[in-house]
């Protein structure tokens, strides 16, 4: 097993990344933590308000793109941790650009720190969506990448510089592949948050197309658990598909998420679909099961886990969708809500 002084975390004040920052504080107590952070929209510091004064977790704002900045941290490391990543498909189609920036050039910085310091592992957090549309079966960690929009192709074209790093440069690096996550601290624009918000404030939930799109959904503790398992004791150069076996249509999810709030299933409203959506994603977790991982959560109690963190959270949320939340959320959905029906 791996035995660490200081993980530089990026994108730690995100979502999954935010999570995994505690669950590591919580269970090694005398590993120090960096969080490097832009704080785009979806980076909040409030996510990270109860480690402020933990000694062993530091904050630095700023871009992975940055080599200056990414080496002085880099040179204090022995491993970086990457979760910083533009990571919503729909922002993808209006700016493919920023994905490019963030998930290519800044892995390429990150993967440069790593070999410059000689860290133990570089770790990639990255997406099942990377091998696109899964009609039948489970994808497994050697099927051909296929990614079908600007954020998963950006996420395959990172994964590959990682593996790229390894063949040519010898770096001991390692790559998570996870389902879709859910749970507390998401931003409301990907699907359960977004759809738990609206329901609580008894707004239409706009599903794509036909709402039969399945996903397997993961909630992000377990996914911490496993990219821990990876991290500590996983032999370099693998890559790990991490998920849960939930997969669900995204109306059925709907369903369940309406259910639990205690809204009437006329909230739903079928809206045009958007370009280019993957019909279904599924992943073999043959692999990340043989370092001894399992989900620890039924999905079902994951889900109204969530819907209460929520419930009891509205001022974490709540300023989150003003401004230009408001905007994005308005040229996304207006006018397919408008032309919407309820679902009968």
């Amino acid at each position: 097993m791996r035995r660490f002084s200081r993980i530089v975390v990026t994108g730690g004040a995100g979502f999954i990344g935010s999570n995994f920052v505690r669950w590591m504080i919580d269970r090694h107590h005398e590993l120090e933590l960096t969080v490097l952070d832009k704080l785009t929209y979806a980076g909040n510091l409030a996510n990270l308000a109860d480690l402020t004064d933990n000694r062993r977790f530091r904050f630095v704002r700023g871009d992975i793109a940055d080599a200056s900045l990414v080496g002085k941290l880099a040179k204090e490391a022995d491993a970086i941790v990457n979760f910083a990543a533009e990571s919503h498909v729909d922002r993808s189609i209006e700016a493919p650009g920023d994905f490019i920036q963030t998930d290519i050039v800044g892995t390429h910085v990150l993967l440069e720190a790593a070999r410059r310091h000689s860290h133990q592992l570089y770790l990639q957090i990255s997406t099942d969506e990377v091998y696109g549309n899964v009609s039948t079966g489970l994808s497994s960690e050697d099927a051909g990448l296929a990614p079908r929009s600007p954020y998963a192709a950006s996420k395959a074209g990172a994964d590959l510089l990682v593996l790229a790093y390894a063949t040519t440069y010898g770096l001991p690096v390692a790559i998570t592949r996870s389902s879709n996550n859910f749970g507390p601290f998401q931003y409301p624009e990907k699907i359960i948050p977004l759809f738990v918000t609206n329901a609580l404030n008894g707004e239409a939930l706009p599903v794509y197309g036909d709402g039969m799109q399945v996903r397997d959904w993961l909630y992000v503790t377990d996914n911490c658990a496993a990219i821990e398992a990876v991290l500590m004791g996983a032999a370099a150069g693998e890559v790990y598909n991490v998920g849960a076996g939930n997969e669900l249509t995204n109306l059925d999810l709907t369903r369940a998420i309406l259910a639990k709030v205690g809204q009437p299933v006329d909230l739903i409203r079928l809206v045009d679909d958007r370009p280019g959506h993957d019909r279904r994603y599924a992943v073999d977790t043959t692999k990340i099961r043989g370092l001894g991982w399992r989900p620890n959560h039924e999905f079902s109690d994951a889900l109204a886990t969530t819907i209460a963190w929520y419930r009891d959270n509205p001022a974490w949320w709540k300023p989150l969708k003003t401004g230009a939340y408001l905007d994005y959320y308005r040229r996304q959905y207006a006018d397919r809500l408008a032309s919407s029906l309820p679902l009968e």
